[in-house]
């Protein structure tokens, strides 16, 4: 499931599902169809088809919750550990350059924690964990703002143009010329 704050399914949301799913197996027993059952409990045709295929095979405890379909890999305290490392820099971990990339805490994971993860999973470990893009903290030295601003107001006009075309348009598409 997508929740961008690690989150999921509360508990009242989990039993009410559950719920769900126990009152179509009740129904199964009736010999009503999928299509009504769906209506009903306002869920869609394919989902009351699986837990009917499910009830066949297992009866009413296959219909119960299985829990969420993945835990998460690293554990809270082992992420706090990571964000440590990660506050280290990256040349502290012998990279020459300032950046983290997902490829690089992939490979600070690996080193630290002997675990093996995807760039996906990088991601979605670090967005579930409130972790957002990389930005800078603070401005390059070389930077002149001065220069900036000038550069803006005087030479980005004139590298984007005008929108509005130059001569007046036809009102016909197939005879240009015509007024």
């Amino acid at each position: 499931m997508r929740y961008p704050q690690g989150g999921g399914l509360t508990s009242e949301r989990q039993r009410f599902r559950a719920e769900l799913r126990l009152w179509a197996a009740e129904r199964f027993t009736q010999g009503e169809a999928s299509s009504v059952i769906a209506k009903d409990l306002r869920v869609c045709v394919r989902s009351v088809q699986r837990w009917r295929q499910a009830w066949d095979e297992g009866g009413p405890r296959a219909l119960r919750s299985q829990g969420p379909a993945s835990l998460p890999r690293l554990s809270e305290k082992q992420f706090t550990q990571l964000e440590a490392e990660l506050a280290k820099e990256p040349a502290a971990h012998g990279w020459e350059d300032q950046r983290w990339t997902l490829s690089r805490v992939k490979t600070v994971i690996g080193r630290r924690f002997h675990l093996a993860y995807t760039i996906q999973g990088v991601r979605k470990l670090l967005v579930r964990n409130c972790w957002s893009c990389q930005v800078p903290a603070r401005r390059a030295m070389e930077r002149n703002d001065d220069a900036v601003a000038g550069w803006v107001k005087d030479v980005w006009p004139c590298a984007e143009g005008s929108r509005r075309p130059v001569k007046p348009g036809s009102s016909s598409r197939t005879k240009p010329a015509s007024p």
